[in-house]
């Protein structure tokens, strides 16, 4: 199935579209959940994903993307191995594997097909069906230091972005700043990543954060006490069970109330009908 469309501002994917894109997200994460099992890398299904599981067993219907999770020693584990994947049916991404893959998390690809975002198609990095997989880093235990920190992963990832955002904001004072923030090294932001983010010889009982993406707590402040505001429980993605998923059996956060609490408030509520539509528009669809 190809379709494609020349404006930026793409479209969102037909329920049709949606139906094949989980049947292929389906067989990437049952192949993936059998990789890290036979490799001992702990991965939990995370955000949207989680949410699926618990409040449909499943996708939530309208979904258009997976998520996954893990702590810094274990996406390094999966770096490590990834080679091992069927090239075939998975294709594991990130800076060190694509160059031209300008984000701080990894993502699984499924070859021969093709989705690329609406405004990002100058970007040169593989594309495809994906599942995101975002590995979660210590934050200083002081709160002004997770401000600061938190501060400036931010500042990083605008740096990143701005290769996308200089191409499609439409206001002369963003365009002044994506400008500056375009003239940054890549090569600079991944420099600080290596050397600040190394992972500790074992865990530790610390807060975590992704640094490449806002927590997904940033719409549910409620509740949410200061010194957890800048990050989540490390064993929210360290202590696992099993849930089921679409037939199949998917590691997820063992204490998964307080995690959706933390991110969705009432998550088992179902949002608004015309709220009930995917997040992300695509101006090429290969699958």
């Amino acid at each position: 199935m190809i379709r494609k469309e020349s404006t930026t501002q793409g479209r969102y994917l037909t329920d049709e579209e949606i139906k094949r894109q989980h049947e292929i997200i389906m067989e990437m994460l049952v192949e993936f959940d059998s990789f890290c099992n036979k490799n001992k890398i702990k991965y939990v299904i995370t955000g949207g994903t989680l949410l699926g599981a618990v409040r449909h067993k499943g996708f939530i219907p309208w979904d258009d993307d997976a998520d996954i999770a893990m702590t810094r020693i274990e996406y390094k584990k999966l770096k490590k191995l990834s080679g091992k994947l069927n090239s075939d049916t998975i294709f594991f991404q990130d800076h060190d594997t694509d160059e031209a893959y300008l984000w701080g998390y990894g993502k699984l690809r499924r070859p021969g097909t093709e989705l690329i975002r609406a405004g990002q198609e100058h970007m040169k990095g593989v594309s495809g069906v994906f599942i995101d997989i975002f590995p979660m880093d210590d934050i200083p235990i002081e709160v002004p230091l997770q401000r600061f920190s938190y501060t400036f992963w931010t500042a990083m990832r605008k740096i990143l972005w701005a290769r996308v955002a200089i191409r499609n904001t439409n206001s002369v004072i963003g365009s002044l700043g994506y400008g500056a923030l375009n003239l940054i090294p890549v090569k600079l932001v991944y420099s600080l990543v290596h050397t600040l983010l190394r992972p500790r010889l074992r865990e530790r009982k610390r807060l975590v954060h992704p640094w490449s993406r806002p927590l997904w707590s940033r719409d549910n402040k409620k509740g949410v006490p200061p010194e957890k505001k800048y990050g989540m429980e490390k064993a929210w993605f360290l202590e696992r069970c099993r849930y089921e998923f679409e037939g199949a059996l998917l590691w997820g956060s063992k204490d998964a109330d307080g995690f959706l609490k933390y991110c969705y408030d009432e998550y088992m509520e179902l949002p608004p009908k015309d709220k009930q539509k995917p997040a992300l528009l695509f101006s090429t669809v290969k699958m």
